[in-house]
């Protein structure tokens, strides 16, 4: 009975697969997927990346439609970066809770309490809320944006866990907004010293949007991307993941032969995963759903996010 339905559902995402290819090229769409998403959307993608190479692909791109498969402020991003073509998102529902924790009121009354800080905002942010900062990040160049800013105050908004973690090497006084991850938060230090024992001669690689004291018992921090590359280069054969499950299809795309076990189950974003096949499908088809930013909010935000993809 499994195997007929696993047989059902390889012919069903064969058809897709095909209706897709067919749509790409009546539309002249690109399909950009983050690593966190499903295995079957990064295995019809054009590029799969962390934010910062997407948003790189988005501004780069002479497609005229960008499918964004990721959650709603990414395809904000793209649209920002490329505002003559049209995003569209598979499922308009994928949002970012670490997103929603940050407000622009809320950012206004910080800048008026520290009038000489400048704002450096994650990625991870409303396009409004970009629209007030200075300059955005992503993990993979989170350091390097903040040592590249002319004040010594920066203002980050909104995860604090990342904040933490930048702060340690940097010089600048940050004033870190109370924001975090809720996939990445849930990582505890007993999760990750059960998964040591099971696995003692495995490595620790963690993303920095975890909680301090865990990002502390790493071999490597970094981001998705440094991850998928560290496990790529390094000698060792067997990891121990600290950052969201999707990574897992990079990972032994690259090293088929090493072992990598998620260092708790929940490692799981649910607003990542509404996305599916099926939809990406859908969301050619209709053109629907399509991200808007208004202009104003638009202009603002793209000199933030165009600073960033300047910074060496």
């Amino acid at each position: 009975m499994e195997a007929l339905a696993l047989q059902h559902k390889a012919e069903q995402n064969r058809v897709l697969r095909e209706r897709l290819a067919q749509l790409k090229k009546e539309r002249n769409a690109i399909i950009l997927a983050h690593y966190y998403q499903r295995d079957e959307i990064q295995e019809i993608a054009d590029f799969r990346g962390d934010s910062f190479l997407l948003a790189q692909k988005a501004a780069s791109t002479d497609a005229d439609v960008i499918v964004f498969c990721g959650v709603h402020f990414m395809g904000e991003s793209a649209k920002i970066l490329a505002p003559t073509k049209t995003v569209i998102i598979p499922d308009e529902r994928a949002g970012c809770p670490m997103a929603d924790m940050v407000n622009v009121e809320g950012l206004r009354a910080l800048k008026r309490q520290h009038p000489n800080a400048k704002v450096v905002a994650y990625i991870n942010t409303s396009a409004e809320v970009k629209s007030e900062t200075d300059i955005c990040c992503t993990s993979a160049n989170a350091l390097k944006v903040v040592n590249s800013v002319d004040s010594d105050e920066v203002i980050w908004v909104p995860d604090k866990n990342l904040g933490d973690y930048v702060s340690k090497f940097t010089n600048k006084k940050m004033i870190i907004w109370e924001g975090y991850c809720n996939t990445h938060d849930m990582l505890t230090i007993k999760d990750v010293e059960e998964m040591k024992r099971l696995h003692p001669n495995a490595q620790f690689v963690v993303h920095p949007e975890c909680r301090p004291e865990v990002v502390a018992m790493g071999d490597f921090v970094g981001s998705t991307t440094a991850i998928i590359k560290y496990c790529k280069e390094s000698p060792c054969q067997e990891f121990i993941v600290g950052t969201e499950d999707g990574t897992g299809y990079q990972l032994r795309l690259n090293s088929p032969d090493k072992q990598f076990h998620f260092a708790t189950k929940y490692l799981v974003c649910p607003n990542m995963k509404v996305n599916n096949l099926k939809k990406v499908v859908k969301a050619l088809e209709t053109m629907k759903p399509e991200i808007y930013v208004p202009d104003h909010v638009a202009e603002q935000a793209r000199q933030s996010l165009e600073r960033m993809l300047l910074v060496k």
